[in-house]
C-alpha cells in the first residue's frame, strides 16, 4: 500500500519540475518572436533610409549604422514591442538583431575614392560581408537578412500579369476603337519619356558647359536599385565632383556643335519623309483594320475562288470530251462519204 502512494508522490514531484524546464524555452521562443516582429515593422517604416545594392550575387536592402540609431531613438514606441526588452538602446537592440541572423553587417566593395570625386559614396552599390559582426555607426552598412512580406497588392500584381500577357496577345481582335486608344496611350508614353530623357540630358549639357556643375533633375529615373518614391524625386542631388576643367568643357561644346551640324546636314528631305511615314502608316493601318471577320471573308472567299475554279474546270473538261466526240462523228460521217462515192464511180464503171 505504501509503494502506490511513494509512487504518486514521485509523480507529483517531478510535474512542477517538468513546467520549471518548459518555461525558459517558451520565453526565448517569445523573445525570439518579438525581435523578428520589431524587425519587421523597423523595415516597413518609411521613416528608416534604405537602399538596395548587390551583396554576392544577391540584391539586399541596407540601411548606415547612424540611421539606424536615429530612427530607434525618433520612434520609441516601436520599442514597445520587445516588451521586457524594451529599455535596451539601440546599439543592443541592433546586436541582438545580428546575433538571431536579422541583420548582418557589410562594407563597402569599393575603399577608394574614384576619380573626380571628393569622397565615398554615402550608399555603396555593391556591398561585401563584414568580418565582425558587431553594430556600430562609423561607416557601417547593414543588410536585412529575411525574406519581406509581400504586400496585398503585390499578391494581386502576381495574378494579373498573366491576364495583361493574355491581353498583349489578344489585341488583333481588338475593336478599332479600343485599338486606337491603346496605340495613342503607349505613343504618348513612350513620347513622355524620350522628351524628359531628352530634356533632362540638354539642361545637363548646357549647365556643365557653361557653369562647370553636374545637374541631373530626376537623378533616381534610370537607376535599378530606386525605390517609386525615389524614382520620381525632382530636385537634384548635390554635386560632390571636382569642376571640370575649361578645355575639356571647351572640347565637348566643339564636338556637340559638330554632331549637330553634320544632322543637320545629312537629314532626309521631304520626299524621304513622305514616303517613310506613308509606308509607317500603311503598316500601322494593317495592323488596326485587322478584324476576324475580314479574317473569315477572306477564307470563304478562298473556298468560294477554289469552287469556281474546280467548276469551271470541270466545264471545260465536259465541253472538251463533247467536241472529240463531235469531231468523232464528223469523221465517220466523212468516211461513210468517201466510201459511198467511190462504190458508186466503181459501179459505174462495170456498167460501161
Amino acid at each position: 500500500m505504501k509503494k502506490p502512494g511513494g509512487a504518486e508522490k514521485k509523480k507529483v514531484k517531478r510535474s512542477p519540475s517538468g513546467v520549471a524546464n518548459t518555461t525558459p524555452l517558451r520565453k526565448q521562443g517569445a523573445k525570439k518572436d518579438v525581435f523578428q516582429l520589431f524587425a519587421e515593422k523597423v523595415r516597413d517604416h518609411k521613416g528608416l533610409v534604405s537602399r538596395w545594392a548587390v551583396l554576392q550575387e544577391t540584391r539586399v536592402e541596407y540601411f548606415r549604422g547612424k540611421d539606424f540609431v536615429s530612427f530607434v531613438k525618433n520612434h520609441s514606441e516601436l520599442k514597445d514591442i520587445l516588451e521586457s526588452d524594451g529599455s535596451l538602446e539601440p546599439e543592443d537592440i541592433a546586436n541582438t538583431l545580428l546575433k538571431k541572423n536579422l541583420l548582418v553587417r557589410c562594407d563597402r566593395v569599393v575603399k577608394t575614392v574614384r576619380p573626380g570625386k571628393k569622397k565615398l559614396s554615402s550608399w555603396p552599390a555593391h556591398l561585401e560581408i563584414y568580418h565582425d559582426q558587431v553594430f556600430s555607426e562609423n561607416d557601417a552598412f547593414f543588410a536585412w537578412t529575411f525574406v519581406k512580406r509581400r504586400p496585398l497588392w503585390q499578391t494581386l500584381l502576381s495574378f494579373f500579369w498573366p491576364v495583361l500577357t493574355l491581353a498583349i496577345c489578344l489585341f488583333p481582335v481588338y475593336p478599332h476603337w479600343a485599338k486606337l486608344l491603346i496605340l495613342y496611350t503607349c505613343a504618348g508614353l513612350l513620347l513622355l519619356i524620350l522628351c524628359l530623357l531628352f530634356i533632362r540630358a540638354l539642361i545637363f549639357g548646357a549647365i556643365w558647359v557653361l557653369l562647370g556643375k553636374r545637374v541631373w533633375f530626376f537623378p533616381n529615373i534610370l537607376a535599378e536599385e530606386a525605390t517609386l518614391q525615389d524614382l520620381f524625386q525632382f530636385w537634384p542631388q548635390k554635386d560632390e565632383g571636382e569642376r571640370p576643367k575649361w578645355t575639356a568643357r571647351l572640347f565637348y561644346a566643339i564636338v556637340a556643335a559638330v554632331v549637330i551640324l553634320v544632322l543637320k546636314h545629312h537629314a532626309p528631305d521631304e520626299a524621304a519623309r513622305a514616303r517613310y511615314h506613308k509606308r509607317v502608316s500603311n503598316i500601322i493601318d494593317d495592323v488596326l483594320e485587322w478584324s476576324p471577320r475580314q479574317a473569315l471573308s477572306g477564307m470563304m472567299e478562298t473556298v468560294v475562288n477554289v469552287t469556281d475554279s474546280n467548276d469551271n474546270a470541270t466545264d471545260d473538261s465536259k465541253a472538251g470530251s463533247e467536241k472529240v466526240a463531235f469531231t468523232d462523228d464528223l469523221d465517220e460521217v466523212e468516211s461513210e462519204d468517201v466510201t459511198g462515192n467511190v462504190d458508186d464511180s466503181d459501179h459505174q464503171r462495170r456498167d460501161l
